[in-house]
């Protein structure tokens, strides 16, 4: 399939540009819904053969279409090939919350023709899921034509319905009116518009040529929303000004020129930067943030997890994508009980959906807490942005937040285990609530299902870096107490949770602990995450890696979800043996957190290479786990991926600042570098790179030894450079600290 995208659009349809599947879920989506089902341009009553078309930029398609003219018998060469005596159309689209077209007809004969154009659609304003598996939500659709002004074509489609709920103590009636206006404007002939088909007779000299501007607008509440292009839609917008700024103010990565791996590191550091540009969500654009959709075709909507993961893991590109996501998030704390939406006090929302489904209330997702993931990140995200900036004024607004959430999993996630576990009271809530969140992700050693309450290891791994990180902020804003009692209450739980969930046999920590309080001991890749925050005991981290780094779990090109040795191994699975490159980023941090240079080393090239083997050197959202090997030299892909999406993206950019060992602690006006670049990347330079007020250009360099080295080219601002691993790390006892720290005074 075919995905145009820009904000809250998305056009999904065939290859050739077309949309014409039923039970399928290409057409056009506008804010989670689909308001075209059926999309295709005809010439005189048949189906113009495709030449070639593709994305010129994610918002922007270019197609080309050829046919014979009918009357192909009166050219010089009488030979009837659309090849030879050509009529070409060609479409130019661009989608933001709507969608236009400029239309084309060119005549390559030396006759004189006619054509009969038509486009045939349909419109629904159906969710995904209906589009897939059928209605279940009616409304009312009105249709009118109207001519505002000389040379302007309209037909409006309005659309309300209204959803009686009864869910578990709430009731009501929900109601929602969105609509659809097809415009046509600068055409040559004036179009018949009827209730599915808009056609042209057009008359096309000899080499003449025919053109027409098309445009769908949209209407949310009767709100019209502004269409991110118009007419010669290549022509920069308000929307292109908006992006470019984004770029100029954000990280720039410069590499040597090389045919080599390099190359590729090159390339889909690229390919990440443009893919979180492309995925923002313009609507939720505020004061240095930027808040980004989770993936195209399927997620283009607020995942609290998602925004937050890409956030953190992209804050060395630009800081913008984690304050926004703490721009949404933060304002929307659960303040009740509410069973159906699995929310309580303090719990941040897992997802919000604006499609008819969600809006009408016939699911809960319209603003749905069943996350556990979501509170754990929040004072992890709010501590990593301070690390950055450094600015505690402008953190302040998060910080209730912040404690709240992790009131709220103290309250009702803490149970009489001691440690932390999910478990849905909705009728419609999601099972499993951990970062592997499908139905089936979390199983004993023999297959079977685990059933809830659940505590995932990487559920006590995340409070613990909460409360250890949360505890810092609270220290510098003056609330020691507070500060005290989380620093202690993380140390507590990660001594209890080296005791309890460590599998001495196995050299290992366990998936979970089930509903009986009992391990789950099942292998899978979740205690990558454990190392990541620093949880485990420094005793066994070295166990830990090569038990990730065996191949039952490594790939070859990342870190399995689940042992290909478990009976429920499934390399085609969500989250039963897939790759996803957002856990194996966050490894590869892992690694280098402990100084485990050679495993780094590895897993960062294994998912570069991976990058390489997609389109356009786009990490998917996840793909097969099957091993890499002479007769496996690429993975099977997981065929409902999202192609951008966003923890993917961001994952290069968390590897690179792993293997450059840059650590931002902008309060202090320090950036820590530990650099420790492979052989596969000899060079790389980070331009306009912001730490609090400071801007800095960092060049690092390996020389054949193996050893490290880095260059200031630029700076601006107060930055104090230390060579040593980040305030977190465990690599460096305090006496090299020290030693780094007056070595960093010497020039460089």
């Amino acid at each position: 399939m075919s995905h145009v995208s820009r904000g809250r659009t998305v056009f999904v349809s065939e290859h050739d540009g077309h949309v014409n599947q039923e039970k399928s879920i290409q057409g056009l989506y506008i804010y989670d819904t689909r308001v075209l089902s059926r999309y295709s341009w005809k010439l005189n009553g048949k189906m113009p053969e495709f030449s070639c078309g593709s994305n010129v930029r994610q918002s922007t398609w270019l197609g080309y279409y050829i046919q014979t003219p009918e009357n192909c018998k009166d050219t010089p060469t009488q030979e009837c090939d659309p090849l030879q005596e050509t009529i070409e159309l060609r479409i130019t689209r661009a989608v933001g919350e709507g969608m236009h077209e400029d239309v084309q007809l060119t005549n390559h004969t030396q006759i004189t023709t006619s054509v009969r154009l038509e486009l045939e659609f349909e419109i629904d304003f159906v969710s995904q899921s209906e589009a897939q598996s059928g209605r279940q939500q009616f409304g009312r659709l009105q249709s009118y034509s109207a001519q505002p002004e000389p040379g302007v074509w309209e037909r409006t489609t309005d659309y309300s319905a209204e959803h009686h709920f009864s869910h578990q103590g709430n009731e009501g009636t929900a109601a929602m009116h969105r609509g659809i206006k097809l415009r046509v404007e600068n055409a040559t002939s004036a179009p018949e518009i009827g209730e599915n088909r808009l056609a042209f007779q057009v008359k096309l000299a000899p080499h003449g040529k025919w053109r027409a501007c098309i445009s769908w607008l949209a209407y949310i509440e009767g709100q019209l929303l502004p269409l991110a292009t118009q007419c010669h839609l290549f022509k920069s917008s308000d929307w292109d000004l908006r992006r470019a700024r984004f770029f100029n103010s954000a990280t720039r990565f410069s590499l040597p020129h090389a045919e080599d791996l390099t190359a590729t590191v090159d390339r889909v550091l690229t390919r990440s930067a443009l893919d979180l540009a492309d995925l923002r969500l313009y609507d939720l654009d505020s004061p240095g943030g930027i808040g980004v959709g989770a993936g195209v075709p399927t997620y283009v909507e607020v995942f609290g997890r998602d925004m937050q993961v890409a956030g953190w893991q992209a804050t060395m590109f630009s800081a913008q994508f984690l304050r926004g996501a703490l721009n949404v998030l933060s304002k929307l704390p659960a303040v009740e009980v509410n069973d159906w939406r699995d929310a309580q006090p303090g719990r941040i929302p897992h997802e919000i959906h604006t499609d008819p489904l969600s809006v009408l209330n016939f699911r809960p997702k319209s603003l749905y807490f069943g996350s556990v993931s979501s509170c754990s990140l929040l004072p992890i995200s709010v501590s990593e942005l301070w690390h950055w900036t450094g600015d505690v004024d402008s953190i302040r607004d998060y910080v209730e937040p912040a404690l709240g959430a992790i009131k709220w999993a103290d309250t009702y996630s803490l149970d009489s285990t001691g440690f932390y576990r999910y478990q849905t009271r909705s009728e419609q809530g999601i099972k499993n609530q951990g970062w592997k969140d499908s139905g089936d992700a979390i199983v004993y050693p023999d297959g079977s299902q685990v059933d809830a309450p659940i505590g995932t290891c990487e559920m006590q791994a995340f409070m613990y870096v909460a409360k250890l990180h949360f505890s810092e902020l609270m220290w510098r804003l003056g609330e020691r107490d507070v500060a005290h009692r989380l620093y202690h209450e993380a140390e507590d739980l990660k001594s209890r949770f080296n005791d309890k969930f460590w599998m001495e046999e196995e050299g290992y920590f366990a998936m979970g602990i089930d509903s009986k309080g009992e391990l789950i001991r099942s292998i899978g890749g979740d205690p990558g995450h454990c190392l990541l925050s620093g949880i485990v005991d420094e005793s066994r981290v070295k166990q830990v890696a090569n038990r990730m780094m065996a191949n039952d779990l490594f790939s070859g090109w990342g870190i399995r979800t689940l042992s290909a040795e478990h009976p429920a191994y499934n390399p085609f699975s969500y989250h039963r043996g897939s790759v996803w490159p957002v856990t194996t980023a966050a490894f590869v941090l892992a690694f280098a957190r402990y100084g485990l240079e050679g495993e780094m080393h590895r897993l960062a090239k294994a998912m570069f290479e991976a990058a390489a083997l997609f389109e356009h050197d786009r990490l998917p959202e996840v793909f097969g786990g099957h091993q890499r090997s002479s007769e496996q030299p690429f993975p099977g892909l997981y065929t409902k991926a999202d192609w951008p999406q966003a923890w993917s993206a961001s994952a290069p950019f968390t590897m690179i600042q792993s293997l450059v060992g840059l650590y931002p602690y902008a309060p202090a006006n320090v950036l820590f570098l530990d650099p420790r670049l492979p052989e596969w990347l000899p060079e790389i330079t980070l331009d306009h790179l912001r730490i609090g007020e400071a801007v800095v250009t960092l060049k690092f360099s390996r020389s054949p030894d193996g050893k490290t080295s880095y260059k200031v080219l630029e700076k601006e601002g107060t930055l104090h450079i230390v060579r040593q691993a980040s305030p977190w790390s465990v690599t460096s006892g305090w006496a090299e600290r020290i030693k780094d720290a007056v070595e960093s005074l010497l020039p460089h």
